[in-house]
């Protein structure tokens, strides 16, 4: 099998480019949407990457923030007991009893220097106070906390606290140098050796100060945090230094307003995670302190910003892109590279198909080498050649082709100079046939020799018909001038003779009604319905002087039809003829310009193509030939058409020139008369209808005759002769009426 050089393939002119790699436009649309669909996947994988592994780390910093949390629950419990426990032993100091016996200015000076240094080593204790045993306000080391009056539960006899129990209020706010400062305060009860209370000792904690004390828990101390009441109050962690958007930015603010979607989490449960837009937050639920009267319980809530985390991210998000791009473009690549390998296997085969199609088809090729020795041959160029592929094998190229040494070495020539030869090589002295030869040269394999593609057409019908139409134009050349047209008598063949005798010279620039103005010019519409109608026309006409030697020619004009039975060609005959009169034309033979149309539309064409001034002063006449009583049974039709037949053939034979006839209808005859007044119209009926009975055929005739008024169409001219006919038929004593009569 023949190769190609897979180095030069691009280089080597290709028989037809389905050999080539080409990327179609459907192919274009495949890798166009593969790549496309890929690097949306790449985009979307890449994206859901990242947003785990951001959502990964959210979660572990959440979980680490949560166990924060919960050891700052446990520090802050811790706190709130130590300072109940720092409470009582306030309200069981000796100095405060010695107060409380002793009333004088200086111990109540040694008390407030006691406490005062107390709350130097303390700094979220901001005041302690004593009240009396009706809750009234005794003493306390700053005026900030002197005014806050005592529950009213507490003072009640009914209360369910006292002796050595701590109360622990809830958190409160007190404005301290202008700003809230959130608070709690503890109170112990100042009893006398029979239970009786003898006063109130009440210590002040800041929470704001004792957040900021457990703060440390916090692997990062500047992680927010906040403190919220069950109702969404804000009491801690306001002054942040870049709040969130929706967090409360004001001591008191509810974030069950600004952040209603966090709190109806929150709400919920009692702890857990909530991964908002802008932040992850952690709450805890803690309860810090428990008594009779009422739970303390708040909520912890810290937040890690989701940029920060991003930021934590951005490494592994740089490489996690990188990696999609690498991959996108690994994959592009490989997808690019098979759709190529496709394409490289497919047009190896289309090019193998397309050589083994050609060698193999119903055309003659043969392959020889550079030296002239056949390769191989196929079937059809051995039965041309008259040899089997075995004889033709190694055989000279010259002795295959039967051709001189002159002749071969002209054909090397012309290969050797142009590397292409077309010939003619005819076998017939052998017994073959003639042939068409095309040798060019081909690429050759790797070795780079080059060879020969030698096809054959076999061309001996064509040689045949080359003969044939040689006879043909040998027959041609006679003495009867000839032509053939078009179905619109556009000359496109013409004899010598038609030539001579028209003068041509050789132009076909015609048509017969130009060159036979005089005698086909004005009547050609209807010839032409006439060879359709019949498929033959003939008549006598006399040319113009000086045209030929005689002045009378037989015309014969003889159609041919297509497969759609419309005429497509005219042959054209012109023989010398004997003038005849008009007397010597009535017999048999068909009159030479009108015939017998078939039907109204082919009548309608014929008086559309008349002359305008011979369509305004024309005539109609409508004659009805069926005799009274013929049609009273089926059986008389064939009568009837019979008569009819003979009436329009005896009116055809004596119709004058220019007139024409139509079969309209059974029993009904159109005869148009063009140039014709009312007088010769019914002249000419009156003859007809004299003849008519002069030959048995005029009983039971009725004619009606009408003119042609002004801008009327063959429907309104036809409908005028039938109101004459109608008229002939009810006078009954004369046969001919005439109504419509044109004015002169």
């Amino acid at each position: 099998m023949l190769k190609r050089k897979s180095g030069i393939h691009s280089l080597k002119p290709l028989l037809i480019s389905a050999q080539g790699i080409h990327w179609s436009h459907q192919r274009v649309l495949a890798v166009t949407s593969q790549i496309v669909m890929l690097i949306i996947t790449i985009i979307l994988l890449t994206n859901v990457a990242i947003t785990l592994g951001e959502r990964r780390l959210q979660e572990e910093w959440a979980t680490q923030r949560y166990s924060e949390l919960q050891t700052v629950a446990t520090l802050i419990a811790d706190k709130i007991s130590f300072q109940q426990f720092r409470t009582q032993m306030f309200a069981r100091g000796e100095i405060l009893a010695q107060f409380l016996e002793r009333p004088t200015r200086k111990q109540h000076q040694k008390l407030i220097n006691n406490w005062s240094k107390l709350m130097e080593h303390s700094p979220e204790l901001m005041g302690v106070a004593l009240f009396d045993a009706k809750g009234r306000f005794s003493l306390a080391t700053n005026l900030n906390f002197g005014t806050q009056s005592l529950p009213p539960s507490l003072l009640s006899t009914n209360r369910s606290m006292g002796g050595n129990e701590i109360y622990t209020s809830a958190v409160e706010f007190s404005p301290i140098n202008g700003m809230l400062e959130p608070y709690i305060y503890q109170v112990a009860w100042l009893e006398n050796s029979d239970q009786s209370v003898k006063g109130y000792l009440v210590t002040y904690n800041s929470m704001q100060k004792m957040l900021e004390a457990v703060k440390p828990a916090f692997a990062n101390n500047q992680s927010p945090m906040l403190m919220l009441d069950t109702q969404g109050l804000l009491y801690a962690g306001a002054r942040q230094a870049n709040p969130l958007p929706r967090i409360p930015e004001t001591m008191g603010g509810s974030l069950k307003q600004s952040y209603p979607a966090l709190w109806r989490k929150m709400a919920m449960s009692n702890f857990g995670q909530f991964h908002g837009d802008d932040a992850t937050f952690v709450y805890l639920k803690v309860e810090l302190t428990t008594q009779h009267e009422a739970k303390r319980e708040y909520y912890l809530v810290s937040y890690t910003l989701n940029d920060n985390i991003a930021a934590k991210f951005s490494q592994w998000h740089n490489i996690l892109i990188a990696t999609a791009v690498i991959v996108s473009l690994l994959a592009i690549g490989v997808m690019v590279l098979s759709h190529l390998f496709k394409l490289e296997q497919r047009s190896r085969h289309k090019s193998i198909e397309l050589a083994n199609g050609l060698f193999n088809s119903d055309m003659g090729c043969l392959i020889s080498n550079d030296n002239g020795r056949v390769i191989s041959a196929n079937e059809k160029a051995a039965r041309s050649l008259m040899l089997s592929p075995d004889e033709l094998a190694d055989r000279s190229l010259q002795r295959t082709l039967h051709l001189e040494d002159e002749a071969y070495d002209a054909i090397m020539q012309t290969l050797a100079t142009k590397g292409d030869w077309k010939g003619k090589i005819c076998l017939e002295a052998m017994g073959g046939t003639s042939l068409e030869c095309h040798i060019r040269q081909a690429p050759g394999s790797l070795s780079g020799q080059e060879y020969y593609l030698v096809t054959f057409d076999d061309i001996s019908d064509l040689v045949s018909c080359q003969q044939e139409a040689f006879l043909y134009q040998l027959l041609s050349d006679s003495a009867v001038a000839t032509a053939l047209t078009d179905a619109n008598g556009h000359l496109l063949k013409v004899n010598p003779k038609f030539d001579t005798m028209m003068q041509l010279d050789g132009k076909l620039s015609h048509s017969l009604a130009s060159l036979l103005e005089n005698d086909l010019g004005n009547q050609w519409q209807r010839i032409l319905q006439h060879i359709s109608s019949q498929g033959l026309w003939q008549g006598q006409i006399l040319c113009a002087q000086g045209v030929h030697s005689s002045g009378c020619l037989q015309a014969t004009l003889k159609g041919q039809v297509d497969s759609h039975d419309e005429l497509k060609y005219i042959v054209c005959t012109l023989e010398q003829a004997s003038p005849r009169s008009k007397m010597e034309e009535v017999g048999d033979i068909m009159p030479h310009r009108s015939a017998i149309l078939i039907n109204l539309l082919d009548l309608d064409d014929y008086f559309k193509s008349l002359p305008r001034s011979s369509r305004e002063h024309s005539s109609l006449i409508l004659m009805d030939i069926s005799p009274e009583g013929m049609l009273s049974h089926m059986s008389d039709i064939g009568q009837l058409e019979s008569r009819q037949q003979e009436i329009e053939m005896q009116l055809l034979k004596e119709l004058p020139s220019g007139y024409q006839i139509t079969h309209w209808q059974l029993g009904k005859v159109i005869v148009i008369l063009p140039d014709t007044n009312a007088a010769n119209a019914h002249e000419f009926a009156s003859q007809s209808l004299e003849r008519l009975n002069n030959n048995g055929l005029g009983e039971g005739i009725s004619i009606g005759i009408a003119a042609y008024q002004a801008e009327q169409n063959l429907e309104q001219f036809l409908s005028n002769a039938e109101i004459a006919l109608q008229r002939a038929k009810q006078i009954g004593e004369q046969s001919i009426c005439q109504a419509f009569t044109r004015q002169s």
